[in-house]
């Protein structure tokens, strides 16, 4: 069976690029396409296979610029001849799925999240643009959404991340989706001993405006409680100014160092919406809970009062009364073993397990997994 894989881009490792490289260890031949490359940024094991790229690749400073190439990528994938392969899996967050299929061609999208900027956060994006972007951006949003809606008929089915992004696929594409929640390396972590685990609060992530690193800093100027900041953004400067003497910024860390705050907190802090977010499932393999918005892919991941703290409201206030209740619940000592057993749900073998329920349905049978039968995500 010839195996293609599309993915929007790579320059870099984030989620969408560790599912793209469990696929490529379950199709170890395939093909890869994009829209453009940063070698210099994407692991070994997608590197190994053939990688081909759109003519996007060949534009200005591609590699720093491609978001501003977006209006071309839906001619660029349609340049693509893919009619040679059997199986076709898309990784769309980007455009990636609106490639045109041969008529025997399986065509499976692995949905992250429809196009935000062009879609639900359309608004958001606009208004934080420069005069002139939102002169550009009206026309040019207005077609994408088109081809976007058009494209999403060349897909035998789509899988999404979470139930969250299930519903936005229904709402855009009017088209129903099965869920396979992404791997997550859970193995890589483990819990401290109750007696090392330290009197701090922990941020892990990029500190940018969507995740809402203000309401944290501003909550923990407020409540005085030791916060350690992990990460770098646009925002750390700006947050590192109004910032108290009680919260440390800490900049990029290793992935040692985030094993161990990740282990030693007495509770991850997530304030932000995310179509997945694999944070807090890392919190919670590492044995911590999370304190997060209860909107979004975290309702996916955290068990509200056994594995972490989840509130209504996306404020200060709300994220201050989420703290007080979870010192007052006991989680802090009470809920390791939970936390682990429920980040062992998203792990790589029940993604897998997932893909191969969907190419089952579509009648491609890949046969026993190497390392034995999965348990199957629910649907």
């Amino acid at each position: 069976m010839k195996v293609a894989l599309v993915h929007y881009w790579l320059v870099s490792m984030r989620g969408g690029e560790r599912v793209l490289e469990s696929l490529c260890r379950m199709f170890p031949d395939a093909d890869i396409y994009t829209h453009v490359i940063d070698k210099s940024r994407v692991s070994d094991e997608i590197l190994r296979h053939q990688i081909r790229t759109t003519f996007i690749s060949r534009l200005p400073f591609a590699r720093k610029l491609y978001q501003k190439y977006l209006p071309f990528m839906p001619i660029a994938l349609e340049q693509l001849d893919l009619s040679a392969y059997d199986l076709v899996i898309s990784s769309e967050s980007g455009p990636a799925k609106g490639i045109i299929p041969g008529p025997d061609t399986v065509h499976i999208c692995y949905c992250h999240s429809p196009m935000r900027y062009i879609w639900d956060h359309y608004h958001v994006y606009r208004q934080q643009a420069s005069w002139l972007t939102r002169i550009l951006m009206t026309p040019l949003a207005h077609y994408l959404r088109i081809w976007d809606q058009s494209s999403s008929v060349r897909t035998d089915k789509y899988l999404a991340n979470s139930n969250f992004i299930m519903k936005r696929i229904r709402k855009y594409y009017n088209r129903d989706a099965q869920l396979a929640w992404p791997p997550v390396a859970v193995d890589a972590f483990s819990p401290a001993h109750a007696d090392d685990v330290g009197d701090y609060y922990l941020w892990a992530g990029q500190l940018v405006r969507y995740k809402r690193p203000d309401i944290m800093v501003e909550a923990f100027n407020r409540n005085k409680r030791k916060l350690i900041v992990i990460g770098e953004g646009d925002e750390r400067k700006s947050l590192e100014k109004i910032a108290k003497d009680n919260i440390t910024f800490l900049g990029a860390a290793s992935f040692s160092d985030l094993k161990h705050h990740l282990s030693h907190c007495q509770a991850l802090i997530f304030p932000g919406e995310e179509d997945f977010g694999i944070v807090p499932v890392e919190a919670q393999a590492s044995g911590r809970p999370v304190i997060g918005y209860g909107h979004g892919g975290i309702m996916d991941t955290v068990i509200d009062g056994k594995t972490g703290i989840l509130y209504p409201e996306c404020s200060v206030d709300g994220l201050l009364k989420a703290i007080e209740r979870f010192e007052a619940s006991g989680l802090s000592k009470s809920c390791v073993a939970d936390c682990v057993e429920n980040a062992s749900r998203f792990s790589e073998r029940n993604f897998q397990a997932g893909v191969r329920r969907a190419l089952l349905e579509c009648g491609i049978d890949l046969g026993e997994p190497p390392m034995g039968e999965p348990s199957l995500p629910p649907t």
